[in-house]
C-alpha cells in the first residue's frame, strides 16, 4: 500500500510536535485548492462567453449588412454552377456603322437522344425523318438500336421542329439549350461576315466559333467576356451595301458575266463602306469548300479579297502620276505613241492608232499603251517598283479578314524593262479589287497613303505621303476627262461629277497564255472628281454585252455602266447632295409693285 503523504508537511510536522490533528490542517488546504482552481475556471468560461458573444456580434453584423444589400437588389433567377471549365456560348453581335445588327446570336435548342429509354426506336427514326428531310430513316434506327448510349440528332430545333418532336411522346428524346448564330439580313455582306459553326459542344451548351470573314479574324474579341457584350462595329453601311449587291447581281446579269466584284472606300479614312462579291451565299446555311475543281468557282470565293487579276488600263494613271511626281512630265507633256514599240521579241500596241504623238492627259483619257510604256521607261524599274509598293500592291492588304493573306499580288520573277512597261499599263502583275481601291485612294485623296479597314474609323488616317497635292489633283482632272471624252463615257451620272479610268484585261488559261474571248474588265471610279470622297471599284469576270451585231466586253460597255448605276444609287444614301445647275427662268418676267 502506498501512502500519500499528508499537505502541507510544514504544517502537518508542526501539528504533530503540538498533539493537533493533521487532517484538519489537509482538509483545509484541500477545500482552499478547490476555491482557487474553482475561480480559475470561472474566469476562463467567462472569457470563453465574451469572446463567443462578440463572435455572435459579429455575424449578426455581416448578415444583416448582407440582407439589406439584396434587399437593395433586382432579383435574380439562381444558375448553377459547374466544375471545370466551362462552355462558352455568348458572342457579341457584329453591326454596320450605324449600329444596325448584322450577325447576333439566337437561343435555340438541339435534339439528342438516350437510345436505351426509347420505347419505338423504330418509330421514333420514321418521326424524326419525316420532320427532318436530310435524316435517313435507316441511319437512325441503325443508330436507335446499337449499343451507343448517347447519339446526337440535330445541333439545332426551330420552335415549330421542337414540338413537333416533342408530339412524338419517346423518352428518349431529349432537348439541349444552346445559342445560335444568326445572320438576319441573309447574303447581304456574306463574304465580309463569313460565318460561323460550333467548337466545344455539350447538352446544355455550345461553344460558337467563327469560322471565315471578320467572324474568324476577331473570334477572340467577339468571345471575350471582358467586353461585357458590346458590338463589334464595322465600317460598313447595311442600306449602301444591300443597294450595291442588288445594282452589281443586276449588272452581272445583263452582262452575262460569270462573277462580280466591288470595293467602296472612304478616300479619306480607309473605311470600306461595301465590298461585294458574287456568286454570294447564305452564311445561315454556309455550303461546302469545294473539294476539286478551281476554288475560284465556289460562291465562298472573296472575289474583292481573294482574286488577284491582270487589272489592265486601270494601273495607267499611276504612272503618268509618278511621271509627274518625279518631274518627267506634266499634264500637257507631248508622249511619242508611235507604234508598235518594239522590245525584243514583244511588240506593244494601241487598240487604236493615236498617229504620232499624244498629251500626257490624252494618254490616260485614249487609254495609250505605247504612250504609257514610255513613260514608264522613263521612270525606270527600281522607281515604279518603289512607287507601287508605297500604294500597297506589292504584299497582301492588312484588312481585317482571314482570307486576306491569301490575296498577295502576284509580282514578276525579274522586274525587267518589259515587265516595267507592261506593268505600266495593267499587264504582268495580278491584284485585287481591293487593292486597286487602296491604291486610286492614296492617290486621289491629296496624296497620302490610306489602309483598308472594316473597322469604322474616328477620322482621317493622315498616312505617308506618296505624291504632292498638285499630282492628286491633276490626276483627278485627268480621270474626269475620260468620262468627259474618253473611254468611260457611259460613266457620268448626273449632279456627281465621276472621274474613272477603264481596264480590260485578257483572261489568262491556266496553263499559259490567254484567252480570245474571256477578259476581266474594270471601273476605278472616284466621285465627286473635284472634292473626292469615295472610290469605287467595279469588276466584271468574262463579260459580254450581246446587244450589237458583235459581242462586246471592254469594260467601257460592261463595267462603267453599273458602276455608274451604283454611283446613281448609293450617292444619295452616302449623303452626297447633286450638283444641279439652277437655270434662269425662261419666259417668265419679273416685276417690282414700286
Amino acid at each position: 500500500m502506498i501512502r500519500t503523504p499528508l499537505r502541507p508537511l510544514a504544517r502537518v510536522l508542526r501539528a504533530r510536535e503540538k498533539g493537533e490533528n493533521p487532517d484538519i490542517i489537509e482538509a483545509e488546504n484541500r477545500r482552499q485548492r478547490n476555491e482557487a482552481n474553482h475561480d480559475a475556471m470561472r474566469d476562463r468560461a467567462e472569457g470563453r462567453l465574451l469572446v463567443l458573444g462578440a463572435m455572435f456580434f459579429c455575424a449578426f453584423v455581416v448578415i444583416g449588412a448582407r440582407m439589406g444589400t439584396l434587399a437593395n437588389t433586382v432579383p435574380e433567377e439562381p444558375r448553377a454552377t459547374a466544375v471545370g471549365n466551362p462552355i462558352i456560348g455568348q458572342r457579341s453581335d457584329i453591326v454596320d456603322r450605324n449600329g444596325r445588327i448584322l450577325a447576333t446570336n439566337l437561343e435555340t435548342h438541339s435534339l439528342y437522344a438516350h437510345p436505351q429509354d426509347m420505347i419505338d426506336p423504330e418509330s421514333a427514326a420514321r418521326q424524326l425523318a419525316s420532320i427532318f428531310p436530310e435524316l435517313e430513316e435507316e441511319d437512325l434506327i441503325k443508330r436507335f438500336t446499337g449499343t451507343r448510349k448517347f447519339v446526337w440528332v440535330r445541333k439545332q430545333l426551330s420552335p415549330e421542329q421542337m414540338q413537333q418532336v416533342h408530339d412524338i411522346g419517346s423518352p428518349g428524346l431529349l432537348f439541349g439549350p444552346r445559342e445560335m448564330r444568326l445572320y438576319p439580313n441573309g447574303p447581304v455582306a456574306a463574304h465580309i461576315l463569313g460565318g460561323a459553326s460550333y467548337g466545344r459542344e455539350g447538352v446544355s451548351s455550345a461553344e460558337v466559333i467563327g469560322v471565315a470573314g471578320v467572324e474568324r479574324h476577331f473570334d477572340a474579341y467577339l468571345r471575350d467576356p471582358a467586353n461585357e457584350g458590346a458590338p463589334l462595329q464595322l465600317s460598313l453601311d447595311l442600306t449602301v451595301q444591300a443597294a450595291s449587291e442588288q445594282v452589281l447581281a443586276g449588272g452581272m446579269s445583263i452582262m452575262n458575266a460569270k462573277g462580280a466584284a466591288s470595293v467602296l472606300m472612304d478616300v479619306h479614312t480607309g473605311e470600306i463602306i461595301s465590298m461585294v462579291s458574287l456568286p454570294d451565299f447564305d452564311p445561315n446555311n454556309r455550303p461546302r469548300v469545294l473539294t476539286d475543281g478551281d476554288q475560284s468557282d465556289s460562291p465562298l470565293f472573296n472575289r474583292a479579297v481573294q482574286g488577284v487579276y491582270e487589272l489592265g488600263s486601270v494601273f495607267k494613271i499611276f504612272t503618268v502620276a509618278q511621271g509627274m511626281e518625279l518631274g518627267l512630265i506634266n499634264q500637257n507633256t507631248m508622249i511619242d505613241t508611235k507604234g508598235p514599240l518594239q522590245w525584243g521579241r514583244f511588240r506593244i500596241r494601241d487598240f487604236h492608232n493615236y498617229g504620232p504623238s499624244l498629251s500626257a492627259t490624252d494618254v490616260i483619257v485614249k487609254s495609250s499603251n505605247i504612250g504609257t510604256a514610255r513613260v514608264a521607261l522613263m521612270i525606270g524599274a527600281e522607281r515604279q517598283r518603289g512607287f507601287l509598293r508605297s500604294l500597297g500592291f506589292l504584299e497582301a492588304t492588312p484588312v481585317e479578314m482571314v482570307e486576306a493573306p491569301t490575296g498577295a499580288p502576284l509580282l514578276p520573277r525579274n522586274w525587267s524593262e518589259i515587265s516595267t512597261m507592261t506593268i505600266s499599263y495593267g499587264h504582268g502583275l495580278s491584284s485585287s479589287p481591293l487593292h486597286l481601291a487602296a491604291g486610286y485612294a492614296s492617290l486621289l485623296n491629296g496624296g497620302t497613303q490610306v489602309t483598308p479597314t472594316l473597322i469604322k474609323q474616328d477620322g482621317p488616317q493622315n498616312g505617308p505621303r506618296v505624291v504632292s497635292e498638285s499630282v492628286s489633283t491633276r490626276a483627278r482632272n485627268m480621270l474626269r476627262q475620260v468620262v468627259v471624252r474618253g473611254t468611260a463615257s457611259f460613266g457620268e451620272v448626273e449632279g456627281y461629277a465621276v472621274g474613272g479610268k477603264t481596264g480590260t484585261a485578257d483572261k489568262p488559261k491556266p496553263r499559259g497564255g490567254y484567252y480570245d474571248d474571256k477578259v476581266i474588265s474594270t471601273f476605278a471610279s472616284v466621285f465627286p472628281a473635284d472634292d473626292p470622297q469615295y472610290v469605287l471599284i467595279v469588276t466584271l469576270d468574262e463579260p459580254s454585252e450581246n446587244s450589237g451585231d458583235k459581242p462586246r466586253r471592254t469594260a467601257g460597255w460592261t463595267a462603267v455602266p453599273v458602276a455608274a448605276e451604283m454611283i446613281r444609287r448609293v450617292a444619295p444614301l452616302l449623303g452626297l447632295r447633286p450638283d444641279v445647275e439652277v437655270l434662269e427662268p425662261v419666259g417668265v418676267t419679273l416685276t417690282s409693285n414700286g
